[in-house]
C-alpha cells in the first residue's frame, strides 16, 4: 500500500505552476489536463489503497479535463465535490450537470470529460468497473448523472467512510495494514456502499424533493461558501433573494442560528483538514475556511473539540 503523498504549487514561481500541475495530473491520471490563468494554485494528496486510486485536489478556479482513452477501458471515476461548485460534462450531446458540496458523479474512464471549477476541493476515486457492475447492473443509467449523496442514507455513509479512510491513512499511531487481503476487504466495503447508494438514488423520490425547501438551500449555500469571510445572514439573504428574517427563520427550523451553523460547519471542515492534510499549515487552513484571525480560530476550535488545532492534528 502506498503512503499518502502531498503536492502543492505554493513553493513554485507563478510562471511554473500550471505546467507542473499538468505534468503531475498526467502522471497520476493519464490524459488529464488543467487550464487556468496566471493566478492558478493547487494542492493535491494522492493515495492508492489496493485497486482504488484516490486523490484529494483543491485549488482556485480552473478547467480540468480528461481526454478520450483507449477504447475498452473499463475503469470508473467517482468525483465527489467537497467544497465549491463544478460544472461537469462528459461526451458529446450530454447535458452539463452542476455539482455542489455533497454531490458526486460517476464517469467512464474511456470517455473524455471536462469540469469547470470554482475555488474547490474534491475527492476522486478511480476503480475497476467490474466489481460495481456486479452490484449495479444498470450502471449506464447512473453514469454522468448528479447523485445528491448527502440526501441519501447510503450516500452519507459512503462519504463518511471515504473521509475516515483518509484520516486513518495519515494516523502514524495506528497505521493502516498493508496486506492485500485487508486492502481488498476495504475495496469491497467501498463497492458495497457505492452500490447501495446508486440503488437508493434510483428509487422514486417524493415530488416535493424536486424543489428543495429553504432549509436545504441554506445548508447548500453555506457549504459552498465556507471560505468566504463575509458569509453571514445578510450575504446569504442577498444571494438567495430572500429577507434576513427569512434566513434566520430557516435556520431556526434546524434548531440553530446562521452564525452558529456557519461556525460549526467551518470547525468540522477544519477538523477533517487538520488530520487529512498535514502539508497545509494550521493558519492556512483557518484562512481558507473563512477565519480572519488564527487566534480566534484556535479558541473556537478548543471550545468545540477540547483540544487545540495542533493537538488535534497530532492525535489524527
Amino acid at each position: 500500500m502506498e503512503a499518502i503523498q502531498t503536492f502543492a504549487t505554493s513553493t513554485l514561481p507563478q510562471s511554473q505552476r500550471l505546467r507542473y500541475w499538468n505534468e503531475l495530473a498526467e502522471r497520476i491520471y493519464a490524459g488529464t489536463y488543467i487550464n487556468g490563468d496566471h493566478s492558478f494554485h493547487g494542492r493535491m494528496q494522492t493515495w492508492r489503497l489496493g485497486e482504488l486510486q484516490m486523490i484529494r485536489p483543491a485549488g482556485g478556479p480552473s478547467q480540468v479535463g480528461r481526454r478520450h482513452r483507449t477504447p475498452g477501458s473499463s475503469n470508473i471515476i467517482l468525483h465527489l465535490q467537497t467544497r465549491g461548485r463544478c460544472r461537469h460534462r462528459q461526451g458529446c450531446g450530454q447535458d452539463d450537470i452542476v455539482l455542489e458540496p455533497g454531490d458526486f458523479v460517476l464517469s467512464s474512464a474511456a470517455t473524455g470529460y471536462e469540469m469547470d471549477l470554482e475555488a474547490h476541493e474534491l475527492l476522486v476515486v478511480e476503480f475497476p468497473g467490474a466489481p460495481i457492475l456486479q452490484r449495479c447492473e444498470a450502471l449506464d443509467s447512473v453514469l454522468s448523472r448528479r447523485i445528491r449523496a448527502t440526501s441519501l442514507a447510503g450516500g452519507r455513509v459512503l462519504i463518511d467512510f471515504l473521509q475516515s479512510l483518509w484520516r486513518q491513512a495519515g494516523n502514524a499511531q495506528f497505521p493502516i495494514p498493508g496486506d492485500a487481503s485487508w486492502q481488498g476487504a476495504m475495496a469491497n466495503v467501498f463497492y458495497d456502499m457505492l452500490g447501495l447508494t446508486l440503488h437508493e438514488s434510483r428509487l422514486p423520490r417524493p415530488a416535493a424533493d424536486a424543489s428543495p425547501p429553504l432549509a436545504r438551500q441554506l445548508l447548500r449555500h453555506v457549504e459552498t461558501h465556507l471560505g468566504d469571510p463575509d458569509l453571514r445572514t445578510g450575504s446569504i439573504a442577498q444571494a438567495l433573494g430572500v429577507s434576513p428574517r427569512t434566513v434566520q427563520n430557516g435556520f431556526a427550523t434546524l434548531g440553530t442560528t446562521p452564525s452558529a451553523h456557519i461556525l460549526n460547519a467551518r470547525l468540522e471542515r477544519a477538523a477533517d483538514r487538520l488530520t487529512s492534510d498535514h502539508a497545509t499549515s494550521i493558519t492556512e487552513i483557518a484562512f481558507e475556511l473563512g477565519f480572519n484571525d488564527s487566534a480566534y480560530f484556535a479558541r473556537c476550535f478548543r471550545r468545540r473539540y477540547d483540544a487545540s488545532p495542533r493537538e488535534w492534528r497530532k492525535r489524527g
